[in-house]
């Protein structure tokens, strides 16, 4: 296949996965940032299906900042036990809460610069809760999905998520940096798998120079 623009490859990228997933947004179920961000908190090495199995129960019984931080860890750990490494995200969560009492009032912090200074929270978290809840573009936020099918579609050569991030961001609009994230994870979701990708029913294969190769 001839190697096309980066740049090219990424806007076409972008068109073609536009129809099949725009009514799709964030595999997480919230209501407010808080929700939002505590979800995404929970989502790491964990799927959103999981997650949105526990949060509904989680939700129910903290309702803000302060509560999540005063809880016993014990009452959380239970409820979110099956998502793993349930005591780390524990502590997470109770220290995000904390410095979201004593920094931001309780509140969830709108801005790249703020959100990465909580416990537990980088750049993917915080480009995730800056697009769904505040819908602001300040990064693209990349999971193993949007790392693999930067890789695979010839966006980037990179492993690293943050050089992978920025390399995404010089090919697109920074009006599209949300939702290019959102497409790549459903297309790699329900297409583009790590083990066995469906080239055939793919719609950027003629586009893809890893078409029928697994990488």
């Amino acid at each position: 296949m001839r190697r096309r623009s980066p740049r090219l490859q990424a806007r076409d990228v972008l068109r073609r996965l536009e129809p099949l997933y725009g009514q799709l947004t964030t595999g997480l179920t919230f209501t407010t940032p808080l929700e939002l961000l505590m979800a995404t908190i929970l989502s790491a090495q964990c799927t959103d299906e999981r997650v949105n199995t526990v949060t509904p129960t989680l939700f129910a019984m903290f309702h803000n900042a302060d509560e999540y931080a005063r809880s016993d860890p014990a009452q959380i750990e239970t409820i979110i036990h099956s998502c793993g490494f349930f005591r780390n995200k524990t502590k997470s969560i109770q220290a995000t809460a904390t410095a979201l009492v004593e920094r931001f009032n309780g509140d969830v912090p709108n801005t790249m610069k703020d959100l990465v200074t909580l416990p537990g929270v980088a750049r993917k978290t915080a480009n995730v809760v800056l697009f769904h809840s505040f819908g602001r573009n300040e990064g693209i936020a990349v999971d193993t999905h949007v790392q693999r099918l930067s890789r695979r579609l010839g966006l980037t050569r990179e492993q690293d998520a943050v050089k992978i991030e920025r390399e995404l961001m010089l090919l697109l609009p920074r009006k599209s940096w949300g939702r290019i994230s959102d497409l790549l994870i459903w297309h790699g979701r329900r297409v583009c798998s790590a083990r066995s990708p469906r080239c055939g029913e793919c719609v950027l294969a003629d586009i893809c120079p890893s078409a029928f190769a697994t990488v």
